[in-house]
């Protein structure tokens, strides 16, 4: 039987032939009507048929097109109530008009029709409320991608919960190399005979084994004090957790043993690639021991970097044989420059300036011009002091330039030296970062994740009580040919005891031998004193930073500037030094607004109560005893409320430990 198609294409050449015949009938007439006649009878029998079956080709044609309307129609109505996609119509009160019944099922009901979907799921109020196209939600304990057509009022619902569980599983299962390092293992083993040190081998080892047996990690030991850890990202979720609580089981069981043994650990995670995960193991590795050491760093692939533990203050552990290397490394970059430019942070204090002038004598010493960047709009009143005494020495002053003067100067022979800071954000002028090739950097504060790149040089101890302190230690082993006058080294006097507060915080023994050798080059302890004096209004603008202190939680003090006022950074610092030292006080914090516009927070402790952690909180740093942020955009209220935040944060983990 020919198909409609067919049936078509044979109604199509009949039409054709008709015409063909209409025509010829048409000339036969004009020459003999008799036969145009009788041709013309002959054909109408075949026309009459062709007309019949076109009518029937148009019923079937009909009949045709209201089968198929009948079947898409029925597909529809299959696809719309059965199909496990959920559908929804709502009005404009939020209620549910309509739902079809996979939608309905989900909820383990009937009907949902004329609930409100502030009972059904408020997750989807938002969604509507600022027309989010798609967004993945959490219903009835699954998964779904919704998909709103604001126009319509209509969500279409796709379950997507296996897939999530399936994404999750391959999230969960992705490698993570870890690189466990025995911070103090070489110091501590130096003296020991072969049994003490089979026996803390022992000890070590077996601690390592029973974490990595009892957590599914796979530990390799690779040197005396080195480990390779491979494990996954559900375990290394864990350890989050759990805050590693491997550091202080380590450090307490080995202390237990008079051998103070500590661990850092280096996590690389988020990518695929083994040999990219090493690198940022490794790179882990670097932060967590530039930082002290006792921590795990997890540097992550978008290059925010975790840090869990450091709750200790960290051991002095640099020797006299690693200054002097870094010395005789110093002289030589220092011999092979053109000039040397030492630069601090902004707003430098007496730290900053103190080790820049200790810099610029390292110059001097090497036979090479040393220049030290300093904006004049940025001293406190303490430097300013300083500065104003230098200005009586127009040969030394002369060695202060600007930072436009520095740019102007620097070749691709000179030296920058970077002291008191570590971070390209904080120094005084970065395009002399991206201008000068040879950096070296010197700081005593813990290694944050941004850092200068690239330097030849990096000296940083987080030991020490202050970049001074490491500058003073540097200039004992450089050549002799030039004596360290009486101003400089009373600058870097000034520096070591503005940071230790009078020699009373983060002050080791190698503090007072340096103290003690600036003593021997004739630092004035008088003028010193002198330096640090404060104005009365300074005092009074503290006072009544003070003022306005309240606790929040046992001995965490809160005292917070006003907001129609600036305050000098340095004033800060002190207001949080005043409140440390009154009684029922272990941590303080003072907010307030700075010269800049931003909101600085100034963060003191004694040492039971970590600032350095919950600093990091807040994008700052600092040390165990001492830490701060700088945050903008903000108004006082929200930082105290962030930081609030953070002090239960800190608190939390440390009972979670």
């Amino acid at each position: 039987m020919p198909s409609y198609l067919e049936k078509r294409s044979i109604r199509y050449c009949f039409f054709g032939l008709i015409g063909v015949t209409v025509v010829l009938l048409g000339i036969l007439a004009f020459y003999n009507w008799v036969l145009s006649i009788v041709g013309l009878l002959l054909f109408g029998l075949p026309f009459y048929f062709l007309f019949k079956l076109d009518l029937e080709q148009r019923k079937e044609t009909e009949e045709y097109i209201t089968t198929l309307s009948y079947r898409v129609k029925k597909v529809g109505e299959e696809a719309l109530m059965e199909m496990p996609i959920g559908i929804m119509l709502i009005n404009d009160d939020y209620y549910i008009e309509w739902t079809n019944p996979f939608m309905a099922s989900c909820f383990d009901e009937d009907t949902l029709v004329g609930r409100s979907l502030y009972d059904v799921g408020d997750s989807l109020i938002p969604i509507i409320k600022r027309e989010v196209e798609t967004e993945t939600i959490t219903l009835n304990e699954r998964k779904f991608r919704v998909v709103h057509k604001p126009e319509e009022r209509l969500l279409y619902f796709f379950d997507v919960t296996e897939q999530i569980e399936i994404e999750k599983l391959y999230e969960d299962e992705r490698t993570v190399i870890a690189i466990i390092f025995l911070d103090n293992y070489d110091d501590l083993t130096q003296g020991m005979d072969d049994q003490t040190r089979s026996s803390l081998n022992n000890l070590v080892t077996s601690i390592l084994n029973k974490w990595a047996m009892e957590n599914g990690v796979f530990l390799k030991r690779v040197s005396s004090e080195r480990f390779i850890a491979i494990f996954n990202e559900h375990i290394l979720a864990q350890f989050e957790k759990s805050k590693f609580t491997i550091l202080d089981f380590v450090r307490e069981t080995t202390s237990k043993q008079n051998v103070p043994l500590t661990l850092s650990i280096g996590v690389g995670s988020g990518v695929p690639a083994l040999p990219e995960l090493g690198i940022l193991a490794q790179s882990s590795l670097d932060l967590a021991l530039g930082r002290g050491g006792d921590q795990v760093a997890i540097k992550q692939p978008n290059g925010k970097v975790k840090f869990f533990g450091g709750k200790t203050n960290p051991v002095e552990k640099r020797t006299r044989v690693r200054a002097r290397v870094i010395s005789h490394a110093l002289k030589e970059l220092v011999s092979e420059s053109d000039k040397v430019i030492v630069m601090g942070h902004k707003r430098p204090d007496m730290d900053a300036i103190g080790s820049s002038i200790g810099i610029q004598k390292v110059a001097e010493m090497n036979h090479r011009d040393g220049f030290i960047v300093i904006n004049q709009d940025e001293l406190d009143n303490s430097v300013q002091r300083l500065m104003n005494e230098i200005k009586k020495n127009e040969a030394f002053y002369s060695r202060f330039i600007t930072p436009e003067q520095a740019l102007e100067m620097a070749t691709d022979d000179t030296l920058l030296v970077v002291v008191d800071t570590h971070k390209p954000s904080m120094v005084i002028e970065d395009r002399l970062l991206a201008k000068i090739e040879n950096v070296v950097v010197i700081d005593h504060h813990r290694r944050g994740e941004d850092f200068i790149h690239n330097p030849l040089l990096v000296y940083m101890e987080p030991y020490a009580s202050s970049t001074a302190e490491l500058v003073t230690e540097l200039l004992e082993y450089q050549p002799k040919n030039q004596k360290i006058d009486m101003l400089e080294a009373t600058a870097l006097l000034a520096g070591i005891i503005v940071d230790t507060k009078s020699f009373t915080l983060r002050t080791g023994a190698r503090t007072f031998d340096a103290a003690s050798y600036l003593r021997g080059q004739g630092a004035d302890t008088v003028l010193v004193q002198r330096f640090l004096k404060e104005d009365v209004d300074t005092f009074i603008k503290r006072a009544k930073i003070i003022e306005t202190v309240s606790f929040y939680r046992e001995g965490l003090a809160i005292a917070k500037g006003r907001e129609d006022e600036v305050y000098d950074q340095v004033l800060i610092a002190q207001a949080a030094d005043t409140l440390l030292a009154m009684d029922g006080v272990t941590a303080s914090f003072v907010i307030s607004y700075r010269a800049d516009q931003m909101i600085g927070v100034s963060a003191r402790s004694l040492g039971d109560i970590n600032v350095q952690v919950i600093m990091e909180t807040l994008e700052g740093g600092g040390h165990l005893t001492n830490a701060a942020t700088q945050l903008q955009n903000l108004s006082i209220e929200d930082v105290e409320l962030k930081l609030k935040e953070a002090i239960d944060e800190y608190l939390e983990g440390r009972k979670q430990e």
